[in-house]
């Protein structure tokens, strides 16, 4: 599988350190507009560097177009790459409302091109590992379930597109929409959702969300999001079961920290936070990895584009409530 990678910012180049630890595969070019960031990556990995997706296309023979651009920009790319029959790998979120997202799961549908999206906190081993656990019903039915996400501040990138919510949706959309995949992939469907956020009324690289789900089995889930930099980024999970407690806290490995409030983004950071693993393979490695061997297999992968349409739908849900101030309802409640 010879693949292109479309953007080049903190994820893209995730994805093409990850290419070079997978077999049944090779990174062969890059695209970005802005020529250092595309020709130091290009030089890095000794491949052929393009301004456009269109240009590498127009000039390199691929099958795998991987787009890691701006949320807004998914749809242009990802359909580009689907009418050149190139399969798809695209970042989440996989698109900024439920309409461009069915657009691009059937202008691949039609292509007869495959089409991943990057929710990559499934193949994190805490994730997965309680995943198992939950749907084993070894700890019996789940009652509640939070979550957290958060910290590292206010993520940097090409033309600030963070703090431009028309195209990036905001923390809702970008960040704990992983949450929201992970809790309807463990729990199965979300029935309503409710939502708060500092957005509006206060700085929006402050925003702080807390999201409240209830699914359709009627287990209620809260999730909180937040892009307050003190403390730095971190993850949780609490699952109160019948018969016992599921807990994740990323930061409980150590007895004691301390932070100190930062406002700028040192040279050299990365735009968005990118969790460390202790893995041979990281999660990014990985889902990258499973998304190869099923073009190779011929399968679907795990997070197709009919899975990550309804990540997106919850997430544009809560973003509704927030606007409105009104619990959404996504499927019709039980009598």
């Amino acid at each position: 599988m010879r693949v292109g990678i479309v953007g080049l910012g903190t994820m893209g180049t995730t994805h093409a350190a990850g290419y070079q630890n997978i077999g049944d595969c090779e990174l062969v070019a890059v695209a970005d507009i802005q020529p250092e960031r595309r020709a130091r990556t290009a030089k890095g990995y000794g491949v052929r560097g393009y301004a456009t997706l269109a240009d590498m296309l127009s000039a390199e023979t691929l099958d795998v177009i991987d787009v890691c651009l701006p949320t807004h920009l998914h749809r242009e790319h990802v359909e580009m790459a689907a009418a050149a029959g190139k399969h798809v790998f695209c970042e989440k979120p996989l698109a900024r409302d439920r309409a461009e997202g069915e657009a691009m799961v059937e202008a691949c549908r039609k292509a007869g091109v495959t089409l991943g999206v990057g929710h990559v906190v499934r193949f994190f081993p805490e994730y997965r590992h309680a995943h198992k656990i939950i749907q084993s019903g070894e700890l019996g039915n789940v009652g509640t379930v939070y979550t957290y996400r958060g910290g590292g501040g206010f993520p940097t990138a090409w033309q600030d597109w963070y703090a431009n919510y028309a195209w990036s949706g905001g923390l809702t959309l970008d960040m704990i929409i992983h949450d929201f995949d992970f809790l309807r992939w463990t729990l199965g469907d979300v029935e309503r959702v409710y939502a708060k956020s500092t957005f509006g009324r206060d700085y929006n690289r402050l925003e702080h969300v807390l999201v409240s789900l209830r699914f359709e089995n009627g287990v209620i889930g809260n999730v909180e999001g937040t892009w307050l930099n003190v403390g730095g980024f971190g993850t949780k999970f609490e699952f109160a079961c019948e018969n016992g407690l599921l807990i994740h806290d990323s930061k409980s490995a150590s007895a004691f920290r301390s932070y100190r409030q930062s406002n700028s983004s040192p040279a050299g950071s990365p735009g968005v936070a990118v969790p460390e693993s202790p893995m041979d393979k990281d999660p990014y490695t990985l889902e990258l990895e499973h998304f190869i061997q099923c073009l190779h297999e011929g399968k679907e992968p795990l997070i197709n584009g009919q899975e990550a349409l309804q990540a997106v739908n919850i997430a544009v849900a809560a973003l509704e409530s927030i606007k409105t101030g009104r619990p959404i309802t996504l499927r019709p409640e039980r009598g």
